[in-house]
């Protein structure tokens, strides 16, 4: 075959495919846009906005220490012949209980020699009676009815009985002091008390200030209790008609789970705490050892930490939130007309679990508490029905 014939040959088959592609192309089916995409609106959970009083839950933590609390020392030196078996750590002792003696010979006998002291110017005392009622008898013999009243005195004695009585006093004063240093050798409770520590048995030489053991009384023990100084409207302090606020203790640490203690607010202490600048305040617990009942209630130890839930004062008028369902810049997101609007909260108090919404929140508002993942004004939203609840439960 010749080479013209070839070129021919291949020239037309290249013709056919150009007209054939040329068909396909032009032959092609057009893509056409049916309508707009549809926009679904978001499902969402709500909660409906009610707006009444609410009594707040403040939620802080406290330390416990005891209302009284005393180191016990003697006032007056001697050897303890005798120590109670009650005046060991751990123990309990009732008010005026006798705990330490100290050996009481020598104030006895100090207390015998001043009395005998005071009879003896006691009797001074009749004597001198007795000479001015001679000094007044020779005074009417004479009849020296010129003497001034100075002058009478001195003759009828008058500064040698004031003398005497000076002394008298003295020694009554004496007397006073060696029965109150003999009560003083019996060291008793000065009120119902725990021991804490003992340093001081039987044989023990004591002296004025001597460190004897550690009391705390056992009828109310503090829990001092810090608290931002916003929240201190909300309580409630005791006055002559009413009793402070009601207070719950926990510890979670060391109790049981659903174990408690009960207080109430007792003051205020004038001073905020010096490096967190909270404020402080005491709240009384009452039997805190359960020494005066047998309720089964856990103790309270001093030096211990606990959760403190005091009862506020009632917010009036006010949409309850929980905290978690408040967003970024103490905003919240509300259902309209089936869209979100994002509402800007006034919030009157927070506590442990709650924001009080005084604006922003009317009742009857329909509250998102799901997390959107877009959030913008006016975004379609739709309320989750009983079967998308189903249906999510189940995936």
């Amino acid at each position: 075959m010749s080479t013209k014939k070839i070129l021919l040959i291949c020239a037309g088959i290249l013709l056919v495919a150009v007209v054939a592609m040329v068909v396909i192309f032009s032959t092609e089916p057009t893509a056409k846009s049916e309508g707009s995409v549809k926009e679904s609106a978001m499902l969402v959970s709500l909660t409906i906005a009610e707006r009444k009083n609410y009594t707040p839950n403040i939620q802080a933590t406290g330390t416990v220490r005891p209302v009284e609390d005393v180191i016990i020392s003697p006032l007056v030196a001697g050897p303890v012949i005798k120590r109670s078996s009650k005046f060991i750590p751990g123990s309990f002792v009732k008010k005026g209980e006798l705990l330490l003696q100290i050996n009481p010979a020598d104030y006895r006998n100090a207390l015998e020699l001043q009395r005998g002291n005071l009879k003896q110017q006691q009797t001074n005392l009749n004597i001198e009676m007795g000479r001015q009622e001679v000094a007044e008898q020779d005074l009417a013999l004479i009849g020296l009815d010129s003497l001034s009243n100075n002058q009478r005195n001195l003759v009828l004695r008058q500064p040698q009985l004031n003398a005497v009585k000076a002394t008298i006093q003295s020694a009554q004063a004496n007397v006073d002091q060696a029965a109150l240093n003999l009560n003083r050798t019996s060291i008793r409770a000065p009120f119902d008390a725990h021991i804490l520590s003992q340093n001081v048995t039987v044989g023990s030489q004591v002296a004025p200030g001597d460190d004897l053991g550690r009391l705390v009384g056992t009828e109310y023990y503090w829990v001092e209790v810090t608290i931002p100084v916003s929240k201190l409207r909300w309580l409630t302090f005791p006055d002559e008609n009413k009793q402070g606020s009601s207070v719950i203790l926990r510890n979670k640490s060391s109790w049981s789970e659903d174990a408690t203690r009960e207080g109430f607010l007792d003051k205020q202490i004038g001073a905020l705490e010096g490096q967190t600048r909270l404020a402080r305040v005491l709240v009384k617990v009452p039997d805190p050892l359960n020494s005066k009942t047998d309720a089964d209630k856990p103790d309270l130890m001093i030096g211990s930490f606990v959760e403190v839930n005091i009862e506020g004062k009632p917010v009036a008028n006010v949409v309850r939130l929980n905290r978690d369902f408040i967003r970024p810049n103490n905003t919240a997101w509300v259902m309209k007309d089936g869209k979100l609007e994002i509402r800007q909260l006034q919030i009157e108090l927070t506590d442990s679990e709650y924001a009080y919404v005084n604006k922003g929140l009317e009742d009857g508002d329909k509250i998102v508490i799901s997390n959107l993942s877009t959030v913008a004004e006016g975004v379609a939203l739709r309320e989750e029905s009983k079967e998308d609840k189903s249906k999510n439960s189940e995936q």
